[in-house]
């Protein structure tokens, strides 16, 4: 394929994937006035009236941030720490067994969670979760485990045995071994375990809406289904569109930092030999 077309088509690729964010940001700092007539020569284009009507809120658009960074660093924490010795549990067993309980992972992660919302309900209830974070948290870290036992048993699959059994030459334990040899070698793994985890808490609406009914505990995806909905006569395109770019701030930030790491956690294994 030669240059120009290359630099066509990845022109055209990014303009395609980059199109609805621009989009969206335009529409943020668009007057309603700009938005109604996009291409007209309006004065007055441009305003921070949305931003201003969304962080000025009751409660503030801040809080719903807040709520939503608590409830997926929490439950990413919950689930790093508990698939990540299971992982390695069933990295190192042998057996039909194994095979029988990895099967069960499969399933479970591609089960559609939406299914398990009724026994959830009452499992929250019993436990007196109502309006209450570790009422998201708890349920989120339960319903990633698959997943990331899954990612992170491949990860603990690349590393030779035989480090492993050097490490147990020295004298040390199962859960020094853990600590200070084979978790810091899977980090990438790790990481990228974590991104996709803290994704779907970040995300997750259903649950979040049916189980909160507090203004003041709401995360991210439910506040702002309820500033799109909080007109019966028009849909606030502009305030929408700002609540969309600061909530994305986060995210970006959060993959610009640990781009590197996610990138060979994704490719670990791709390659052998």
């Amino acid at each position: 394929m030669k240059t120009p077309t290359r630099r066509l088509l990845i022109v055209l690729l990014l303009s395609w994937s980059l199109g609805p964010l621009l989009w969206q940001l335009y529409t943020s700092f668009s007057t309603n006035e700009a938005l109604i007539t996009p291409f007209a020569n309006i004065d007055h284009r441009w305003t921070l009236n949305h931003y201003k009507d969304v962080l000025t809120g009751n409660p503030p658009f801040w809080r719903y941030l807040i709520n939503s960074l608590i409830v997926g660093a929490g439950s990413t924490i919950l689930t790093l720490c508990i698939a990540t010795p299971a992982a390695y549990a069933i990295t190192r067993s042998r057996g039909t067994i194994t095979k029988v309980v990895q099967t069960m992972l499969i399933v479970a992660a591609l089960f559609p969670y939406v299914l398990l919302f009724l026994a959830l309900l009452e499992v929250a209830r019993s436990l007196h979760l109502g309006n209450h974070l570790l009422a998201l948290t708890i349920p989120y870290a339960a319903l990633s485990q698959p997943l990331a036992i899954l990612l992170l048993s491949a990860a603990f699959r690349d590393l030779p045995i035989d480090l492993e059994d050097a490490a147990r030459l020295e004298g040390l334990g199962l859960w020094s071994r853990l600590r200070w040899v084979l978790i810091p070698l899977i980090a990438p793994a790790t990481a990228s375990t974590a991104i996709l985890v803290f994704l779907f808490a970040w995300n997750e609406y259903p649950i979040a809406l049916t189980w909160l009914s507090d203004s003041s505990l709401l995360t991210l995806p439910v506040a702002m289904a309820r500033i799109a909905g909080s007109s019966i006569y028009s849909v606030p395109y502009g305030a929408y569109a700002a609540a969309t770019v600061l909530g994305s701030i986060p995210l970006i930030a959060l993959v610009l930092i640990f781009q590197k790491s996610i990138v060979s956690g994704l490719t670990s294994g791709a390659v052998k030999g």
